[in-house]
């Protein structure tokens, strides 16, 4: 059937083709296995390990609670997320205008799961690519059946253990223990939650595969946008290589260095042929970087034919000693993520709303004093009891709580009402600027400003 902007000729869809992935192998293979199983460590790992009480990361949506590093952070911390969102969006546009899509490749959960999890079980179960190939156009025999029913009986618990996980950084562990020890219907919604993500997963790793990569996940579209021609891809150095031609070792023939193997097409596990150029699909994770040193190896022929290269390196032009722009541009994202460390590990334990009084006025007291009324919210943004006082920060002025609170409970709230007053000589203007502190065990967690109103003294 011809094919052409990937409709049939006769209007009808193509038939997808499903891609039998060679087992890769090699030095940059070794390198992405141990970031990869360091990172699913981490991944799995997060969500169960406690800072202080608190998880190490979890993204409650539902009670609106997010952990980051074992710090609590509330809807009052938007700003921070917003700016955390900021900086994720100007590290992927940085990080792929200099290095292209090795995130894709490298550290994507999606490709980790698929490569280092889901297609190493299939090689354990069905064997090689050319095996799988085979076992899927065998007859129907007890011997195929047994093989694909243990393949999917694995995918499927493996999921489940992946959507444990993916709960677990929504609803914290506790809760997730519960759902486990107590009976479904005490947590029904939970039960089915972790059902359909399991089923998600499955169907994800099991079928959809790679379609998330090529098709459904925006970033690699945003590839063809962000790229230029000092950007660093995986490429195929055609000048060296063409034209293609089987090689003999140490012969001198008139043909380029590529031998038309197809061994850095049959390892790519998108389906796609380096060769033709820099494509969308490709996700820079570097398996036909391995491949093709190994032939070349074997012919006593220089590595790298493919490899690590602009646009420009491909095209000719000298590749340059030192990459200004790629050195300016990590230091602006070490940046980015520094103000943002520090706005993490800086931010207040307690977070304040003060407000006077609705329909309250000044009160001039009989002892010469003048004293204004305020409502104030504290919430506590730590998961430890915190007793507390109000304090004012200038000398000439008191606090007296109407309704007396002395501690503010672990992620708990509170609302006090509260005189501000002052002896009516030390009054200098009608309006005057003031702050009040929350002292926490001596320390100022949180500075509240206001104004207070009087008539100046006489």
């Amino acid at each position: 059937m011809d094919i052409i902007a990937g409709k049939a000729v006769d209007g009808t869809k193509p038939r997808r083709e499903w891609i039998y992935a060679k087992k890769p192998g090699g030095r940059l293979f070794n390198y992405r296995q141990l970031l990869g199983y360091t990172l699913l460590l981490v991944l799995i790992g997060a969500p169960f390990v406690k800072i202080a009480g608190e998880p190490f990361l979890m993204f409650n949506i539902v009670e609106r609670k997010f952990v980051l590093f074992g710090n609590v952070f509330w809807p009052q911390d938007l700003h921070i997320f917003v700016f955390g969102m900021l900086i994720a969006m100007v590290c992927i546009v940085l990080f792929t205008v200099v290095y292209g899509r090795v995130w894709c490749g490298w550290a994507c959960p999606q490709t980790i799961f698929m490569e280092l999890v889901f297609r190493r079980i299939e090689y354990w179960i069905e064997g090689d690519w050319q095996q799988q190939k085979k076992l899927d156009h065998a007859p129907k025999t007890w011997a195929r059946q047994s093989k694909k029913i243990a393949k999917h009986a694995v995918f499927l618990v493996v999921s489940f253990l992946i959507a444990n996980t993916f709960l677990a950084y929504i609803i914290g562990v506790d809760e997730l223990w519960k759902i486990m020890r107590d009976p479904v219907s005490q947590h029904l919604a939970g039960f089915v939650s972790l059902m359909v993500f399991t089923l998600v997963f499955y169907g994800v790793f099991a079928y959809v595969r790679e379609i998330v990569c090529t098709t459904i996940c925006p970033y690699g579209r945003l590839q063809g946008v962000l790229l230029d021609d000092q950007s660093i891809t995986v490429a195929y150095d055609h000048r060296r290589g063409e034209p293609r031609g089987h090689r003999k070792k140490h012969a001198q023939q008139a043909v380029g260095d590529c031998v038309d193997c197809r061994l850095c097409v049959h390892v790519c596990p998108t389906g796609i042929d380096i060769r033709n150029g820099l494509q969308m699909e490709c996700v820079s994770c570097t398996a036909c970087i391995d491949a093709c040193d190994a032939v070349m190896e074997k012919l006593d022929r220089p590595t790298k034919l493919i490899g690590f290269y602009s646009t420009a390196e491909i095209g000719g032009e000298r590749k340059k000693k030192g990459n200004t722009r790629a050195v300016a541009y990590t230091v602006v994202l070490a940046v980015l993520m520094a103000v943002f460390g520090w706005l993490v590990f800086s931010r207040s334990q307690v977070d304040g709303t003060l407000l006077r009084a609705k329909g309250s006025t000044y009160q001039i007291r009989p002892d010469g004093t003048v004293s204004n009324l305020y409502s104030v919210a504290l919430i506590n943004k730590t998961h430890q009891d915190m007793p507390f006082r109000l304090v004012a920060a200038e000398e000439n002025f008191t606090v007296h709580v109407v309704n007396k609170i002395d501690e503010l409970k672990g992620g708990g709230t509170a609302q006090l009402s509260f005189f501000l007053i002052s002896p009516q000589r030390a009054i200098q203007s009608y309006k005057t600027n003031v702050k009040v502190n929350v002292v926490v065990a001596g320390k100022v967690v949180e500075t509240m400003k206001t104004t207070f109103v009087a008539p100046p003294g006489g």
